[in-house]
């Protein structure tokens, strides 16, 4: 990644599961063209990973405190990932 360029590692929790939180995240990504994923966890929270230009990812963080109409997001925790991610958002 360039120095204008970063990856975090999101978790949400809240009522974010069912209420079309990963789409609606995906296609936020999308439009600000990040790579990454966004998948549900087996504890109720969705984890979002999300690399690209540094401001677009903080944009992005910063929408999943409020995500789609029908969700109540409780906290999102933001952490550096250090991991490889694919080109292109997926919803897993």
């Amino acid at each position: 990644m360039s120095g204008r360029e970063k990856a975090v590692r999101c978790l949400v929790a809240g009522r974010v599961q069912g209420v079309f939180y990963r789409a609606a995240t995906a296609e936020q990504a999308r439009r600000l063209r990040l790579d990454g994923w966004a998948r549900n966890l087996p504890d109720g929270r969705v984890e979002v990973v999300a690399a690209g230009d540094v401001d677009a990812v903080a944009e992005l963080a910063q929408w999943l405190w409020s995500g789609p109409p029908a969700a109540d997001v409780r906290s999102v925790s933001v952490e550096v990932w250090e991991e490889p991610v694919e080109r292109g958002f997926a919803t897993r």
